[in-house]
């Protein structure tokens, strides 16, 4: 896995999948801002996973999460102000998260991007600094997590639920599988 984030492995311990090995890309992905959020996070992928240098015969999986609010992306927040700020441009408001997803297995690649959608309830004051408070909202895109307490601002969600989480397990499974990687 061309990636070093927990939710991912999480999610394909969750898959069965445990043999794992974590290998986090170094590449620069300065060099995609100014792209649409979906070419960004499929280009990122592809980017994290012809990155790393893998046995022959071994399957890597890069993905990469963009979270685009009203036309702008929201990376991971720079320190509470930033997270406060992207948690106020979320609230009350529908927002788009995309995954884009690279596996590669000798000759075979898939490259593919998915997209879902997420309403927050409105937000007061109080409930972001608590939930700034946690630390929960530090290390992920767009300024919270789904899978942790950010869920109670959720009001609606279209769409695959584990693509917000960073990966969207029943796509990977397929693809994993039809590699013959399962």
């Amino acid at each position: 896995m061309a990636s070093a984030s927990p939710r991912r492995l999480e999610l394909l311990h969750q898959m069965g999948i445990t043999d794992i090995a974590v290998m986090p890309s170094a590449c620069d992905e300065r060099v995609c801002h100014g792209l649409p959020p979906g070419r960004m996070a499929a280009t990122l992928a592809r980017m994290k996973a012809e990155s790393v240098h893998v046995r022959e015969g071994d399957t890597v999986i890069g993905a990469d999460t963009v979270v685009v609010c009203g036309g702008r992306v929201l990376g991971k927040p720079d320190g509470r102000e930033d997270a406060r700020r992207m948690l106020d441009m979320l609230s009350g408001q529908w927002h788009e998260v995309f995954t884009g997803v690279y596996v590669r297995k000798g000759e075979m690649v898939y490259s593919g991007l998915c997209i879902t959608r997420v309403q927050f309830h409105q937000m007061s004051a109080g409930e972001i600094n608590a939930y700034i408070g946690t630390g929960d909202p530090m290390d992920k895109a767009g300024a919270y997590g789904i899978q942790g307490r950010g869920c109670v601002f959720i009001r609606r969600i279209e769409g695959d639920y584990y693509n917000v989480m960073g990966l969207p397990v029943s796509r990977v499974y397929q693809i994993l599988k039809d590699f013959g990687s399962i």
